[in-house]
């Protein structure tokens, strides 16, 4: 006899509104809802939302949109928007609440030139790869909170990286923009740069346990956090959160063949924790640090 099939689980109301030190004056909210309706509302940011799950209806400009898992239904600044279920079982979702002037100026950054203010189409915006890095980067900062890290969040967010946190968010904004904003600033690729690049590598690897964030690092070379990461990346083929974790495996290698413990060696070296670099040991040399180590030793 066979079962009937089960129905799906339905999401609760809950909600969580929070702030991160790397997006200021924004806020964030991560929720879930099945029975509350938004009525008729507006905000003076921009409402960036990624569906994770579910569905969501709302009314917006005259029409009626539904956006299901993984869009990003962009409501503009000022706009008269509603929001309820579109489907049974309610919808799980991602949203930040941009500030104007951030996304402006970040326009200006794209095109090395001054730009209206961004605006965006009112169907819902249907990228999938945008969408996940929409949500990345709402869970990296969502691991900083208050400039801390918070536990709870995804696997990347734990390691507790604010450069690479600020560099996902400058990442899925730009794609935004760049892609789907009705004015499209015409991004220019920068020109090389070592000098500076030198200066960003330096400080990169001057102190390996400081949390250092992007807009810091962009500041020690007179640049936005914005270009720092363009010119940075252009040069060193990898963004400054990833060239720093590389500099760090390889440091952590000398105190490792001198039978270092591995813990002590993960925090000498600037991880967070074990786990955090043993993930990342294991992605570059294939094994975990304490097997390395102990083929290292036996070679001997």
């Amino acid at each position: 006899m066979s079962m009937p099939p089960l129905d799906p689980p339905r999401f609760r109301d809950c909600a969580r509104y929070w702030r991160s030190p790397l997006l200021p004056g924004a806020d964030m909210l991560t929720a879930e809802y099945r029975e509350h309706e938004f009525s008729p509302h507006w905000h003076e940011a921009y409402a960036v939302p990624v569906i994770e799950a579910g569905a969501e209806m709302y009314a917006y400009q005259g029409a009626r949109h539904v956006a299901e898992a993984g869009t990003v239904p962009v409501i503009n600044p000022g706009e008269v928007h509603t929001g309820s279920r579109a489907m049974e079982v309610g919808w799980r979702y991602r949203v930040f609440y941009v500030p104007v002037d951030f996304m402006q100026q970040l326009a200006g950054e794209i095109a090395s030139a001054p730009q209206p203010m961004p605006w965006f189409p009112v169907d819902v915006i249907r990228d999938p790869d945008l969408a996940i890095r929409v949500a990345r980067a709402h869970r990296l900062l969502e691991g900083h909170v208050d400039g801390s890290p918070r536990d709870g969040s995804d696997e990347s967010a734990a390691d507790g990286d604010p450069l690479a946190a600020e560099m996902a968010l400058i990442d899925a904004f730009s794609a935004l923009i760049a892609r789907h904003a009705l004015s499209h600033p015409d991004a220019s690729r920068p020109k090389a740069d070592p000098p500076r690049v030198a200066l960003m590598k330096a400080r990169l690897a001057a102190d390996l346990i400081e949390p250092l964030s992007l807009t810091e690092l962009a500041a020690e070379v007179g640049l936005s956090a914005f270009h720092a990461a363009r010119l940075f990346t252009q040069a060193a083929r990898m963004p400054p959160h990833a060239w720093r974790n590389q500099l760090r495996l390889q440091r952590a290698l000398a105190r490792l063949r001198e039978g270092a413990p591995v813990a002590d060696v993960a925090a000498a070296c600037g991880f967070t924790d074990q786990s955090h670099f043993t993930r990342h040991f294991r992605r570059m040399f294939g094994v975990p640090p304490g097997r390395w180590q102990t083929g290292e030793r036996g070679a001997r």
